[in-house]
């Protein structure tokens, strides 16, 4: 069975650190899955070539552009995402924050998640845990306990670079080990975890309450006598 990860990259340069990171974290999630004899397919989202997009979602009151729809629902039907976000006033990019602004609250319900952050110096190494995880928290995913952060001194061949591709393949593994986990549990004991389904959010509901129902509720509450006419 192969696993769909999908790497979000919302670098801005052409070439970029952000998509570097990306990358290389993406080969070292493929080694790891089918070192363990799966196969995984890695499909890269490069968030630049949706900004338009994404401007008229959050315009629009919220309606996807067939494009950012169709990544809607890659990105929620993945088995494992990979966000990677440059570093812009010690918080991860605009660009970044509005992506996932226009997904659905359920899009990653029990998503397994690799989070990564690159920036020009180390100061900014505390953005994945005090603004990228915390975000990531409220949409209910699983973020891998080992975050990769890579400064610019970080892709040399000296000791940074040997730490950051040994944080990467750490990520990795633990993110292997969430993809692959089968749900078990012992009857009596361990009771099996079940994770609300994931919806892209695009999907219309059909149940929906006509506005001048609604309306006429609102009536009613605050002049009783005026509902019953």
């Amino acid at each position: 069975m192969s696993r769909r990860i999908v790497i979000l990259s919302a670098g801005l340069s052409q070439p970029s650190t952000t998509r570097l990171l990306a990358d290389r974290i993406g080969q070292a999630v493929q080694a790891q899955i089918t070192g363990r004899g799966e196969s995984a397919e890695v499909e890269v989202v490069e968030l630049k070539d949706l900004a338009i997009d994404l401007a008229t979602a959050m315009t629009t009151g919220g309606m996807p552009t067939p494009r950012l729809a169709r990544v809607r629902e890659t990105v929620s039907a993945a088995d494992g995402i990979v966000a990677v976000s440059p570093v812009f006033t010690a918080s991860y990019s605009g660009l970044f924050k509005m992506f996932f602004d226009v997904l659905d609250p359920e899009a990653l319900n029990g998503m397994p998640v690799i989070i990564a952050a690159t920036a020009g110096t180390p100061r900014h190494s505390l953005v994945l845990d005090h603004a990228i995880r915390p975000l990531f928290t409220y949409l209910r995913a699983v973020v891998v306990p080992t975050g990769v952060f890579a400064a610019t001194e970080d892709f040399g061949d000296g000791e940074a670079g040997r730490t950051l591709t040994s944080r990467i393949h750490r990520a990795a593994a633990e993110f292997a080990t969430l993809v692959l986990a089968e749900k078990t549990g012992v009857e009596g004991f361990a009771p099996i975890a079940d994770v609300k389904k994931r919806v892209s959010g695009i999907q219309i509901d059909r149940a929906v309450t006509p506005f001048m129902d609604m309306l006429q509720e609102h009536v009613k509450h605050r002049d009783p006598g005026r509902g019953q006419q």
